[in-house]
């Protein structure tokens, strides 16, 4: 679907098929670009991960609650990421009954490869729509997101 095709018809698609077809955008280009420098065997949820850590400084922890996953799905995410190189796990000097998870070398790799891929889409974006509308899908994404998680914009949009 070309830029001209999608503005023409837009507004007879409904937002939940528009956010179904794009979805895959970023995941596609991250996916092909990991593939290609080696790092195929990154597991589902892995690019957020370590793109989150590397990017934002965050967290393993803060990055997968972002994921809505189980305790458990985390745990064996975060075990995937460790045993495949891209992490490492060890005992916080401090509170013994923690962990410290950090990137290795291989991991901060991986999420340049993952940065460079988000790079290529959002300029292929930038390049098929118009600075305003760019920050209108930035605005409505973020008012879709606090309308899932309930915040107080949300719940203005409600109102």
């Amino acid at each position: 679907m070309t830029a001209d095709q999608a503005t023409a018809g837009s507004s007879d698609i409904a937002i939940p098929a528009l956010l179904r077809a794009a979805r895959g955008s970023y995941g596609r280009a991250i996916a092909a670009r990991l593939a290609g420098a080696g790092f195929g065997d990154l597991p589902r949820n892995g690019p957020f991960v370590l793109g989150g850590m590397a990017s934002h400084g965050g967290s393993a922890g803060d990055m997968i609650s972002g994921l809505g996953i189980s305790r458990q799905a985390a745990s064996q995410l975060i075990d995937t990421l460790v045993l495949r190189g891209y992490l490492t796990r060890e005992v916080n000097q401090a509170d013994r009954r923690r962990m410290d998870i950090d990137l290795t070398d291989r991991g901060r790799a991986a999420a340049e490869v993952v940065r460079a891929a988000i790079d290529d889409v959002d300029r292929e974006l930038a390049g098929m729509i118009s600075p305003v509308q760019l920050a209108g899908l930035r605005a409505g994404l973020l008012a879709l997101a606090a309308i899932r998680e309930g915040t107080q914009y949300g719940r203005a949009a409600h109102a």
